[in-house]
């Protein structure tokens, strides 16, 4: 599996050379193998992207990302088959049963919401939202009937960027979340096709236009660590620079804890999703391993 993020801004045209991408610069010519790459982010408007890369890029599940002139993830290039066990994993995913989708769901927003607790005490932040918060993650029941999840973002939200703060408002706050966001998911949709699972069919993530609310299951306990990062740079932005943006990608490459083993993120998501499986598989709720982030990095 690739290791490096590439991230393309500046060139001319990218294009495969034998078993390498080939990115043409007005400077020179950089060439990259492609069993190196995890991530290739296309984020110019004039770049030529051959049809010989796309393919391979599908071949080796490489995770391509296209952005908009606004340099938002707008696009994300997967292979039709990621792997030969697609048809075999759907059906078993089809009949993924109703009971412990609601005790996953129950799981995965404890965990979120653990990990949005550690990131407001390592900031230090209002001990009687941090408690009010705490005492959410403890009420959480089947299927989240309480909506406890929402509850707790609204308060963690405004505890980290001000009562004044609406999430899915348009300002740089927003975009820095949304941007590293899906960043994140297109890590996580790489890593579940590759599984031979179908992004479209979310454990609690259900929307009809949502082709990935199997993605926006996963990604819910990472979530805090691009929040860590828009909290720290950019809380007072006018817009949001390269140096943003690169610096959010590189978030995702971090390390983090599941199962009291410290790995990369890649890893953890990996080890993540395979346990998610195992629930399924086998009835088996101890096989959920909680993620724990690690933040100050």
């Amino acid at each position: 599996m690739g290791w490096r993020i590439v991230y393309i801004e500046e060139a001319k045209s990218v294009k495969l050379y034998l078993d390498n991408i080939r990115i043409e610069k007005e400077v020179g010519v950089l060439t990259i193998p492609i069993s190196d790459i995890h991530t290739l982010i296309i984020d110019n408007q004039m770049v030529t992207l051959t049809i010989p890369l796309i393919n391979k890029c599908c071949e080796n599940n490489i995770n391509l990302i296209l952005c908009s002139i606004e340099h938002m993830p707008v696009s994300v290039i997967n292979p039709f088959h990621g792997n030969y066990q697609t048809p075999l994993m759907l059906k078993k995913q089809i009949e993924w049963s109703d009971e412990m989708k609601a005790h996953l769901k129950k799981l995965i927003i404890q965990n979120k919401i653990e990990n949005q607790l550690d990131l407001l005490k390592h900031y230090n932040k209002n001990s009687n939202v941090i408690a009010k918060i705490f005492d959410f993650s403890r009420e959480v029941e089947l299927n989240d009937s309480t909506n406890r999840e929402g509850l707790a973002a609204k308060m963690y939200f405004r505890e980290l960027f001000g009562n004044d703060f609406k999430r899915f408002s348009e300002d740089p706050i927003n975009f820095g979340l949304n941007y590293g966001y899906s960043i994140l998911r297109s890590q996580i949709s790489k890593t579940l096709i590759a599984k031979g699972l179908n992004t479209t069919l979310g454990i609690f993530h259900k929307g009809y236009d949502n082709p990935f609310n199997l993605s926006d299951d996963i990604i819910e306990v990472f979530r805090p660590i691009i929040d860590e990062y828009v909290f720290n740079n950019m809380r007072d932005s006018i817009i949001i620079t390269k140096k943003n943006r690169l610096e959010l990608i590189s978030r995702t490459t971090l390390d983090a804890y599941i199962n009291n083993e410290k790995q990369s993120i890649f890893n953890v998501i990996n080890i993540f999703i395979d346990r998610i499986i195992y629930c399924f598989e086998t009835g088996d709720l101890s096989g959920y391993k909680p993620v724990r982030l690690i933040y100050g990095l």
